[in-house]
């Protein structure tokens, strides 16, 4: 049988039979080889002995290949299907496993118990055994010297003793043992309350740490911001404001902008021409730099300092000689440099000190301090903040203290003896009944005639005859004595306007050149007031449209030194101002209001000429915020409300691309349609509307009558000035009680508007 037969077969004995016939075979070569040289035999026996490893090697091979056969039959038969036995190739059924055998063919035996070297069965292992063989007993109790067994130990007997005796005997013990317990005890709680006094010590620094009282105190310097020794910190009321002041020859001098912002308004500084001035009701005081003297109107004055100084750019006014036009009064204090001004009277919050405290920055124990207070020191109490309270002290800090350490508080009625000047308005004692006459030339002043003719109930009529030629200040004028003369006899007044538009100047910088130099407006006014004593003027319209926000200052003082003049003769003052909005603040209506005898809204013009899109001159919410804005500032019965006797015919047309990207980046960019308009007067905006064939609807949002239509591409829209919107705008003037009525302008109004304003203004 050869090699591949031997790996095929699974039959045990031939596998066998082969091993044996191989190592036969190896046996009977070592022998062939013993003859050989030494080296030969050790090479073959090497050889020999490879091959018969391998040949050994083949059969554990074929011994893995016969155990796994058996384990997979082993498998198998755990199945359902019962396997059928395997056969040979030759087709005779292979004979069952047997237990393996040995090299002389025999099976081998059942492990049994080793044997010895004598070839006995090994004994089960036993008791070790003496030197002499025999067994070793079982430990045994140990005996005494006579060789008995030792006896169990058994407890003692004890003498019977009584309970007392017990009692007794057991007392040191437990009272041992109680004391022991009790030490144990005050041990622990010893431990327990160091534990508890580590604790709350730490507790307690901890607290006092972030509530105890800072001991620090505030730089006053820095309070103040104070920056170099020359400098005087200003606390104005209840407010610190920038240290602009100065201490020169024993007297206290602050910036001009810190008069004009917190001490008195009415000073004003010339910087063109380095003079200050202040206006009284027929009075203006000049003040020149470094000197002591100045003058109320041509009287000649003087102080025994110098009144005006500068440093640099910088303009100074001494306190003593604001004192003499303002009420308010002022102490000066050192360490550091600072006056104390008070300028706000009347009922003022008071307290004492109870005990000397601190007046620290905050409202905070750790706020650093700024002061100390007095026990029995008066404050003023500004302000209640929890458990501190805002305070000001008589020289001039302002800090916090705790509500605990005041008393007595109560209000009180701060005042100083001063005699405030009189600024006096005329008053007419009927409602005006105000109409703007546009004359252009001097022709036009005949067409009065007429225009009055067509009118009902006017009282006021203002003629636009006066312009300002250039910015030197000189006047164009077209005045008309027989105009006046005409008017004087229908029964009416006239208040000659005088503009800053519509003829010579025309801009916001020509107007800021005309009014920031004192001259030029002493120029303008004399000239005015020359032309309207000249022809019997009964007053004068400001209307001036072109004023900036640096031109704000300036406006507003010409305001005041033109209402000198009018005082002093007997003239009505009224000046023209926009809806208040937050872009026209600087006309100072409150300042007006003061100054001049009417302050007049001029209602309209909500969209105009250069507006971007169409819309109403004059809804009813614009009317209304105007009139609720300015009597915020001005009495009501100083404030005129202006209405329109004209419209505006709106003509929309898409814009082009090439318009839309020249516009790119500007606020008209957002709207798609070019607008253009004209004004109409109410009879001929009626016209064109009935020449188109549209009809109106109302407008409930702005309170007009609106009309829009088509023609050759071009879209047309109209919000109607007429009976239905001005109604409701006089309305308004009634109920908020207002001084009257102003219309722009005579000769665009429809007949009928007459009977209703009559119903309104008598």
């Amino acid at each position: 049988m050869d090699e591949k037969e031997i790996k095929r077969t699974t039959d045990p004995r031939k596998k066998t039979e082969w091993a044996k016939s191989a190592s036969n075979l190896q046996n009977q070569r070592r022998q062939e080889s013993s003859g050989r040289t030494e080296t030969e035999g050790g090479a073959r026996g090497q050889a020999s002995r490879e091959n018969a490893e391998t040949l050994s090697g083949k059969a554990a091979v074929e011994d893995r290949e016969r155990r796994r056969a058996r384990n997979a039959g082993s498998s198998a038969g755990k199945s359902k299907v019962r396997k059928r036995p395997a056969v040979s190739e030759d087709g005779q059924e292979r004979p069952k496993k047997r237990r393996p055998i040995s090299e002389d063919g025999q099976e081998r035996p059942k492990k049994r118990r080793p044997v010895s070297e004598d070839g006995q069965e090994r004994p089960k292992k036993r008791r070790p055994v003496s030197e002499d063989g025999q067994e070793r007993p079982k430990k045994r109790r140990p005996v005494s010297e006579d060789g008995q067994e030792r006896p169990k130990k058994r407890p003692q007997k004890t003498e019977k003793v009584s309970k007392n005796q017990k009692k007794q005997a057991a007392r040191p013990a437990a009272r041992k043992a109680q004391t022991k317990r009790k030490r144990k005890r005050r041990v622990g709680l010893m431990i327990l309350l160091l534990i508890i006094l580590g604790i709350a010590a730490i507790a307690g620094a901890f607290l006092w740490k972030k509530y105890s009282p800072s001991k620090e105190r505030m730089d006053v310097k820095k309070y103040y911001g104070i920056e170099n020794d020359s400098q005087m910190a200003i606390t104005v009321d209840d407010q610190i404001v920038e240290p602009h002041g100065m201490i020169s020859d024993g007297k206290a001098y602050v910036q001009y902008e810190v008069v004009r912002d917190y001490i008195n308004s009415r000073f004003y500084w010339d910087a063109n021409e380095n003079k200050l001035l202040y206006t009284l009701p027929t009075d203006i005081v000049t003040v020149e730099i470094g000197s002591k003297d100045y003058s109320v109107s041509k009287e000649k004055k003087s102080e025994d300092y110098v009144i005006l100084k500068t440093e640099g750019n910088t303009t100074y006014v001494a306190l003593d000689f604001i004192q003499q036009y303002t009420n308010i009064d002022y102490e000066v204090y050192d360490s550091p440099n600072r006056v104390m001004i008070t300028c706000d009277w009347g009922k003022k919050q008071v307290a004492t000190v109870k005990s000397d405290t601190q007046v620290r920055y905050r409202g905070g124990v750790k706020s650093p301090i700024v002061t100390d207070v007095k026990k029995k020191d008066e404050v003023i109490v500004l302000e209640n903040e929890q458990n501190w309270k805002k305070i000001l002290t008589k020289d001039g800090y302002i800090g916090y203290v705790k509500k605990n350490a005041l008393k007595n508080e109560k209000t009180k009625n701060v005042t100083r003896d001063f005699t405030e000047p009189e600024y006096t308005s005329i008053k007419k004692d009927y409602t005006i009944n105000m109409a703007w006459h546009n004359v252009t030339n001097s022709t036009a002043n005949s067409g009065l005639q007429q225009r009055l003719a067509d009118s009902k109930g006017l009282t006021t009529i203002v003629p636009t005859w006066f312009h300002v030629k250039d910015t030197e200040g000189n006047l164009e004028s077209i005045a008309s004595t027989d105009y006046v003369n005409y008017a004087h006899q229908a029964g009416l007044e006239v208040w000659a306007a005088i503009r800053d538009f519509d003829g010579g100047i025309g801009s916001n910088d020509e107007s800021l050149q005309l009014l920031s130099y004192s001259s030029r407006r002493e120029n303008l006014i004399n000239q005015l007031i020359g032309a309207v004593m000249q022809v019997g003027i009964d007053g004068i319209n400001v209307d001036f449209e072109k004023i900036s926000k640096d031109c704000g200052v300036h406006y507003i003082q010409f305001i005041r030194e033109l209402s000198v003049k009018c005082r002093q003769n007997g003239i009505v003052l009224s000046v023209d101002n926009y809806v208040p909005k937050g872009y026209n603040q600087q006309y100072n209506r409150k300042e007006q209001g003061v100054m001049a005898d009417y302050v007049i809204i001029m209602g309209y013009d909500e969209h105009n000429g250069s507006s971007l899109e169409a819309g109403s001159v004059s809804s009813y919410e614009f009317v209304k915020e105007g009139i609720e804005e300015t009597i915020k500032e001005v009495p009501a019965e100083k404030v005129i409300n202006g209405i329109p006797f004209f419209t505006r015919l709106w003509l929309e047309t898409p814009k082009t691309q090439e318009e839309l990207n020249q516009e790119a980046g500007t606020e008209a960019a957002d709207y798609p349609m070019k607008v253009t308009s004209e004004a109409l007067g109410m009879s001929t905006a009626r016209d064109k509307i009935s020449q188109a064939g549209a009809e109106t609807t109302l407008d409930e949002t702005t309170g007009n009558n609106y009309a829009t239509w088509e023609a050759d591409g071009v879209t047309y829209e109209i919000w109607l000035e007429d009976a239905t919107s001005i109604e409701p705008k006089l309305q308004l003037m009634k109920e908020n009680k207002l001084a009257g009525t102003a219309a722009w302008a005579l000769g665009q109004e429809s007949s009928d508007i007459w009977d209703l304003i009559l119903k309104y203004v008598n």
